[in-house]
């Protein structure tokens, strides 16, 4: 779990030069509306639509359009007929990629996946490959200026696993998907600003990458991120913060 919030740091580094905010929000749009038809449409009772809601939320995306999602996924409204699909692969130097995705046409979405993995040295994997390294949580993450103190008896209380810092002044709350919303609540109530909140799948293993090797898996990271079928792109690589600002040069 220790390399959690450095992966988060590379998402939100890619996340903050990404101007496609139109593609982001038709994917939280999507993952709203799919969690409502599956679970109902109160995320009092329907986790995966409380956290999607939530994510949205800090997308800064409208109260009304994720009504309107929530409403075509509920029956309220029309809305498009989509599956779920799951994709797994190996990118540069053995990271293990999980994918999420979400299409009304298979064939069209796992022909674009197999090609972003062909183009930069990556490898689609078969069923079974690379999920067992992954398990479904909810972490939610503070910044330095957050003491531990102040969030670790109210995470505890409301049903959290764990909270972990890591030492650098950033913490993570791991959580199960079940309770990620009353944990949230319940540090929310503390007053403390979360840098990120979300469901997500986290690895049990990190692979460390050099420079080359970081380069490379980020240009196919951003390859999948950009497929419109690929809802979330889930990895284990781990790549310092001196890679980084090499990369960044």
């Amino acid at each position: 779990m220790a390399g959690h919030s450095k992966w988060a740091n590379i998402k939100h580094r890619k996340a903050a030069q990404d101007a496609k905010r139109g593609k982001i929000f038709t994917k939280l749009i999507r993952e709203i509306t799919v969690s409502a038809r599956q679970g109902g449409g109160d995320p009092e009772t329907n986790p995966r639509l409380r956290a999607a809601i939530d994510k949205a939320l800090s997308n800064n995306m409208k109260r009304d359009t994720i009504d309107t999602a929530v409403k075509r996924g509920s029956g309220e409204l029309e809305g498009e007929n989509v599956e779920e699909l799951t994709y797994e692969g190996y990118g540069p130097s053995g990271v293990a990629i999980l994918l999420e995705c979400m299409t009304d046409n298979r064939n069209r979405t796992v022909s674009e996946v197999r090609h972003a993995f062909n183009k930069f040295n990556g490898n689609l994997g078969t069923d079974g490959s690379v999920a067992y390294l992954f398990n479904k949580r909810g972490v939610i993450s503070y910044g330095s200026e957050t003491s531990e103190e102040i969030i670790l008896e109210p995470a505890i209380e409301a049903g959290a696993d764990d909270v972990l810092n890591h030492g650098d002044g950033h913490i993570d709350v791991f959580t199960s998907p079940e309770v990620f919303g009353a944990v949230k609540d319940a540090l929310d109530d503390t007053g403390a600003e979360a840098t990120n909140a979300e469901v997500t799948m986290v690895p049990d293993t990190k692979v460390d990458l050099d420079e080359d090797g970081a380069r490379t898996f980020l240009k196919l990271l951003d390859a999948l991120e950009d497929l419109d079928d690929v809802q979330n792109a889930y990895h284990n690589a781990d790549i310092s913060d001196d890679v980084l600002a090499k990369l960044d040069e």
